[in-house]
């Protein structure tokens, strides 16, 4: 049975659909107590509970983007604020291969800033 999330996922248009999954799958990669969840319509990733990025498009280019909770903690030149106060976004292209390397990077940041919190 398709659930919530897999349904989010499957009715994403290509090349997005690829992306969000591959997206997804290197996400709950990062630490055993990754979980996944949704939160206001999007695919929310937890550490322990706790919130720590999001999946989503952009409004106008359609484009993925991974959405960190505690962004302005966080000091990586490829990460946006935008009007954001809290938040920065990482801008994915689904039509080129997965920076793989920066999105690890900012993610792993992400999540020491959260294990140092608890």
């Amino acid at each position: 049975m398709e659930s919530d999330l897999d349904h989010f996922y499957l009715n994403q248009p290509e090349p997005n659909k690829s992306c969000l999954l591959a997206l997804r799958s290197v996400i709950l990669r990062q630490d055993e107590h990754v979980t996944e969840t949704k939160k206001y319509g999007m695919p929310c990733f937890c550490y322990k509970k706790k919130m720590f990025t999001y999946l989503w498009t952009d409004k106008k280019t359609t484009e993925p983007y991974i959405l960190l909770v505690e962004g302005k903690l966080l000091d990586h030149p490829d990460l946006e604020a935008g009007s954001r106060a809290r938040m920065k976004v990482f801008r994915v292209n689904p039509n080129e291969d997965l920076p793989l390397e920066t999105i690890n990077e900012i993610l792993n940041m992400a999540l020491n800033l959260i294990k140092k919190s608890k």
